[in-house]
């Protein structure tokens, strides 16, 4: 009977050859569908493009499903011990690198008030969620203050310690106890004096910040911040455009009643104030006059009759002019003659 059923397999249109390492006799037949649907997921896994989210993971799970196709048929079809044994290998390597591809891609969350900070700053400007937990993890605290407390004094607080954003309540910034503007939550409360520590250490803050409201805000350490902006050279570069961007949005903030025309022309009645005369002033000075040539002379006489120091005019100064690039900012916060350079940024962006 076993010389019979050699003679009837060797006999067989199926079979492939009589000795190894001889040419095929015939071919065998189509393989089983799970062999098929195994290759598809190999061909597909090489197909996904670079491009789509999430690549790896997705090439990854299409070579663990083809493994496991490769199993199922070799146990179940052909009986091949070893083509089971390769693939169970293969099946392995590919589920590690998949957890350990999940767990890296895995969604970030950003809690409580820093998400609100995170939403309106950094997405924006695509950073991710891991860097920006990074960001506020290891560098940075999360301090309160309660009504009236200060967060600076001016001539006393020391501008080289750390760097803001107001998470929650309201900041009041004065500067010899007159109203400036206020503080709201999503701002830098220090950016000025930031910007000014990158030139000249040692410098004092020239105004006072104070909680108008119990307030909530994100502190970092301005030395660690530092050195891990150099080392992070795409978030020293969304430091650079927020904090900019931040100065130039206090400098052009003409809605506050303060800094209109009405205010200068008090200024001969507060000596004290008119030295510090500054840009922002002459643009809401210009903004709220029909005339800008009429605010402009009046702000002028109203400067000179203080005792104030002149007053570069800024012809065609008006409503449609356009904002400054974040390149030339640092022309616009040049020293004055008559005042040291360590409070000119301040004094542009704050002082009446």
């Amino acid at each position: 009977h076993r010389g019979a059923a050699a003679t009837s397999s060797s006999s067989s249109p199926n079979a492939t050859s009589g000795d190894e390492g001889e040419p095929c006799v015939a071919w065998m037949e189509v393989q089983h569908l799970t062999f098929h649907v195994a290759n598809a997921c190999f061909l597909l896994a090489l197909l996904v493009p670079s491009t789509v989210f999430l690549h790896m993971v997705l090439f990854r799970t299409l070579l663990g499903a083809g493994c496991a196709l490769f199993i199922t048929w070799a146990a179940l079809y052909r009986c091949a011990i070893d083509i089971v044994v390769w693939n169970s290998i293969l099946l392995a390597i590919n589920l590690v690198h998949l957890v350990y591809l999940l767990y890296r891609n895995r969604p970030v969350k950003v809690h409580g008030e820093l998400k609100r900070v995170y939403r309106r700053l950094f997405e924006p400007l695509n950073v991710s969620r891991e860097l920006f937990q990074t960001l506020t993890g290891q560098f940075c605290t999360i301090m309160r203050l309660s009504v009236g407390q200060p967060y600076s004094v001016e001539e006393r607080t020391s501008t080289d310690g750390r760097l803001s954003i107001l998470l929650k309540g309201k900041m009041r910034v004065t500067h010899r106890d007159h109203f400036l503007h206020n503080i709201y939550p999503n701002a830098f409360v220090d950016s000025p004096e930031f910007r000014s520590t990158q030139l000249h250490r040692g410098e004092k803050f020239q105004v006072t910040i104070t909680a108008d409201e119990d307030c909530e805000f994100l502190c970092w350490h301005r030395e660690r911040l530092t050195f891990y902006l150099e080392v992070e050279p795409f978030l020293k570069e969304v430091f650079k455009y927020l904090i900019g961007k931040d100065i130039t949005n206090k400098l052009y903030s003409l809605n506050d009643p303060t800094l209109n025309i009405k205010a200068a022309k008090c200024l001969d009645r507060q000596p004290s104030l008119c030295s510090h005369l500054s840009l922002t002033q002459v643009r809401n000075s210009l903004a709220s006059s029909s005339d800008p040539e009429e605010g402009l002379a009046q702000l002028r006489s109203t400067s000179s009759n203080g005792g104030a120091r002149e007053i570069v005019p800024l012809r065609e100064s008006s409503a449609d002019m356009l904002p400054i690039e974040e390149i030339g900012e640092d022309d616009v916060f040049q020293d004055s003659t008559d005042k040291k350079s360590t409070n000119v940024l301040r004094d542009t962006t704050y002082h009446l």
